[in-house]
């Protein structure tokens, strides 16, 4: 069974002094319409090639627009083993779920290359 947080217990973690990776798996074309502050945009069909981006983050929470798509990333990362050692779990409802600030734009990490 895949762990799940509120969108307002999210909003909590990310106020806090040690905020989790936020991993939005939604496409590239979803993300820029709008996603959680500060997430990386790692898309579900590309999570496997692209594992290097949350190996060694103490905690994962995955979005997506509705809640189904991060169920799926938790099952993957938590197979993967440059995270066996985090906390990894999915935001219930998704987006749709979430009521806090929203930011558009594309992951400028992944554009250059970079690990954010």
């Amino acid at each position: 069974m895949v762990d799940e947080l509120s969108p307002e217990a999210v909003a909590e973690l990310l106020d806090g002094e040690d905020p989790p990776l936020v991993v939005d798996v939604s496409t590239e074309a979803e993300f820029a319409l709008g996603h959680v502050p500060g997430s990386i945009n790692v898309p579900l069909s590309n999570l496997v090639s692209h594992l290097d981006r949350v190996a060694d983050a103490e905690r994962i929470v995955t979005v997506c627009p509705r809640g189904e798509a991060s169920v799926q990333a938790v099952r993957l990362l938590s197979a993967y083993e440059g995270t066996e050692d985090a906390r990894i779990e999915s935001m219930a409802g998704g987006l749709a779920a979430w009521d806090g600030p929203l930011e558009e734009g594309i992951d400028e990490g992944e554009r250059d290359g970079e690990r954010r």
